[in-house]
């Protein structure tokens, strides 16, 4: 009989749940379900009979005992929350009392628990759902429970292609009610995992306690212990019977755990031993900003594919654009400036950095191939550089989160290493086509694999002999050329990549900086294999391409005024303005300079009535990244504005014309798509410029950065409220976007859904 919703808040749909095993994590669940408004019935069963008294003195459970056979009829759903080594008996024991009850567990290993549930019922039941909660205490008992225990934390569901649907969705609201974040992994994934990542620092918590413990000098070792030895011993003090069997029970997976940390051990004692500062300032550098880096793929939603929380972006209606900011530092730059200075010989200096979940992921690529690199701090990073072929083959797989420009470089200087690598990245990521690259790599010789219509991730074969080739490119893109080039910094003779348009050439520049001569004449660039790169400082101009939101929101707002800052303008990456002023924006370039052989000026924008063009076609190369934000810009111009010659946009983060063409219609703005453009309808001829150009919507980013910044900055001419959905990864090219949006006169509010 379901529970009646007049009375239960919880969404847990159970007449009675019984819980077998009264510890701190059986009881917590109680708890939990208890604090949610849970209306039905949780009773427990327990050998101790004196838990089952306390639990419900505590209010914990409302009836229990010490036998099965009297508990189980009447319960529609049972979690089993015992040891581990002590399932299988358990189970035994519940198998002729089960009816159509949904079974689940919190054992810390489903490998064993599967093949106990396989040796009691013959296979793993269609109803028996395993599960982890990854939460706990080092307290025992049931006077521990904690209702909130497994709030934000995660809780990992390992269900069999056959496991039953309706006991898949019981277990989950379950551990929804608790406001635990419910994750679904492989059992053979899970119990490896978890091997390295709780299992292996309880065992080592153990034994240095133990190791102390037994010295004649424990006294003083223990009494004068700074915070962090308290802090990471803490856990010696867990259940020693529950961790008994867990070790025992993942027995495979834990062995292979310690022996990938005692090797990491033994090379740290060898640095030690020989005085090598630079060998111990890699590994105490890496593995410092890997557990930075990796917090935030703490809050992810699914364990596996990293995919990013959601993110909601509110726009207050119209607003105002002043000031003077400086956005943050140019993405392609920053990445190129890791990955050259990374092969240099010397130490890279790097100013202005992109602290950017994109850049961090390849500063993290790096360290991963052990190379050792300071900081990132306030945009300062220093690169040891290991030369040409001094990188290390990675432990794992190479992730590069949302950027489809590390992959792509990335694919290119990794084809001429002596190591196998993998590259993959975030669910966005994993469906754009690597096959541009892929097969003029293959001409040159590289063994590349890829999935599915050619997508990531990427297999790449190391030790291959790479040859120069002749390459002309199919369409216009950077990032194949750039890839060819680092190709051929390890190919036999000369490799050519013709463009059939400019596009931007910060590889070019960098490497011609980085000492290492590249050609170029008319629409070629070249190089030959073979050379070195010497290290030298590198200051990145900031982002014309994040800046561009900006000059948009300046552009189309009445009685602004904004001054951009130390913004690259070089010439491959200005169709945006080149654009903007066709439109009529009043764009000015102040203190024009180099930096590293990069141009960078002060933009100043100011309002100035805008109108629509038809696009030059020369200039789609230079602005691709641009357009969304363009977009906006031709919705607020006077008459229609046309792009075509822009296909590129199809492959983008999303569907960059189908997404903007589908956002403007939901602002009212008309348009029509084509296969490589748009036409934008823009304000009719002598319709008022200072009043709102069109309504406002619930627009879906669909998980595009740029799109998500696009319609934020539409905001200011909107007669309504812009909602922005799935907006998470403009941390990727753009930190503190809100903050500066807010800063210079915008109304936008981020929330988390």
């Amino acid at each position: 009989m379901p529970v009646d919703p007049l009375r239960d808040a919880s969404g847990v749909d159970e007449p009675r749940i019984l819980i077998v095993g009264l510890g701190l994590i059986g009881g917590s669940l109680a708890a939990a379900l208890k604090a949610a408004g849970f209306g039905g019935e949780i009773v427990a069963c327990d050998p101790d009979a004196d838990e089952i008294e306390r639990g419900i003195g505590m209010g914990v459970i409302d009836a229990g005992g010490g036998e099965l056979a009297t508990l189980v009829p009447g319960s529609s759903l049972i979690v089993l929350a015992v040891p581990v080594l002590a399932m299988e008996s358990v189970m035994r024991e519940l198998a002729p009392l089960l009816d159509e009850q949904v079974l689940t567990d919190v054992g810390s290993t489903k490998m064993a628990i599967r093949r106990a549930a396989e040796r009691v019922f013959g296979a793993l039941p269609a109803r028996f759902v395993l599960g982890h909660p990854i939460a706990g205490s080092e307290k025992t008992g049931v006077a521990a429970s904690n209702a909130d225990l497994y709030r934000r934390h995660k809780v990992i569901l390992t269900p069999e292609p056959d496991t039953d649907r309706d006991a898949m969705a019981r277990v989950r609201a379950l551990w929804n009610a608790c406001a635990a974040d419910v994750l679904e992994m492989d059992v053979e994934r899970h119990d490896q995992v978890l091997a390295r990542t709780s299992h292996l620092p309880h065992l080592l918590a153990f034994s240095l306690v133990d190791t102390l413990a037994r010295q004649d000098e424990r006294l003083d070792i223990f009494r004068y212990a700074a915070g962090g030895f308290r802090d990471f011993t803490r856990i010696a003090g867990s259940d020693p019977v529950m961790w008994r069997d867990i070790f025992i029970a993942n027995r495979d997976a834990v062995l292979s755990a310690l022996d990938d940390f005692e090797a990491g051990v033994t090379r740290l004692r060898s640095a030690v031993a020989a005085g090598d500062g630079d060998r111990l300032l890699a590994t105490f550098d890496r593995a410092s900003h890997a557990r930075h880096y990796f917090d935030t793929l703490l809050n992810q939603t699914r364990y596996q594919a990293m995919e990013q929380r959601n993110v909601r972006y509110r726009v207050s209606p119209g607003g105002n654009v002043s000031g003077a900011i400086r956005v943050p530092g140019d993405k392609s730059i920053s990445h190129r400036s890791i990955m050259l200075g990374a092969l240099a010989e010397g130490v890279t200096q790097v100013q202005g950095f992109l602290e950017g979940e994109d850049s961090l992921a390849t500063l993290q690529a790096f360290r991963e191939m052990g190379v050792a690199i300071e900081g990132p701090h306030q945009g300062r990073v220093t690169i040891h550089g290991v030369g040409m072929h001094g990188l290390k083959k990675p432990a794992g797989s190479l992730y590069v989160g949302n950027s489809g420009t590390a992959m792509r470089l990335f694919t290119g200087l990794l084809a001429g290493q002596a190591f196998d690598t993998e590259l993959t990245g975030d669910a966005s990521l994993t469906k754009r086509p690597m096959d541009r690259v892929a097969k003029p790599l293959r001409q040159m010789g590289a063994v590349i694999d890829t999935a599915e219509g050619g997508r990531p991730p990427l297999r790449i074969q190391g030790g291959q002999s790479l040859k120069g080739i002749d390459y002309d490119m199919p369409m216009a893109s950077a990032q194949v050329k750039s890839c060819l080039l680092l190709a051929g910094l390890y190919a036999e003779g000369e490799t050519r990549v013709r463009e059939p348009a400019p596009t931007r050439d910060h590889t070019e520049r960098m490497l011609n900086g980085f000492g290492y001569p590249v050609g170029r004449e008319g629409d070629v660039a070249w190089l030959n294999g073979g050379g070195r790169l010497s290290a030298g400082p590198i200051d990145v101009p900031s982002d014309i391409s994040s800046a561009t939101f900006f000059l948009v929101a300046a552009a189309i707002t009445p009685d602004s005024d904004l001054v951009l800052e130390h913004v690259g303008i070089n010439p491959t990456r200005i169709g945006v303005i080149n654009i903007l002023k066709a439109m009529g924006a009043d764009i000015e370039l102040l203190d024009e300079h180099e930096v590293g052989g990069e141009p960078v000026s002060n933009l100043r924008i100011r309002y100035a009535p805008l109108r629509g063009i038809d696009i030059p076609v020369d200039q789609v190369p230079l602005a691709i990244d641009e357009f969304p934000a363009l977009f906006i810009a031709a919705a607020n111009a006077e008459g229609t504005t046309r792009l075509r010659g822009a296909e590129e946009l199809r492959v983008k983060e999303s569907d960059r014309l189908q997404a903007m063409a589908d956002g403007l219609g939901v602002l009212g703005v008309a348009n029509t798509l084509y296969a490589d453009g748009i036409d934008i309808v823009g304000r009719l001829e002598g319709e008022g410029s200072d009043g709102p150009s069109y309504a406002g919507g619930h627009i879906d980013s669909l998980g595009d950065h740029r799109i998500a910044m696009a319609f934020t900055v539409a905001g200011l001419r909107a007669s309504g409220e812009i909602v922005i959905d799935d907006c998470a990864n403009v941390a990727t090219s753009f930190p503190d976007f809100v903050g500066l949006a807010c800063r210079v006169g915008l109304g936008v509010n981020e929330e988390g859904a």
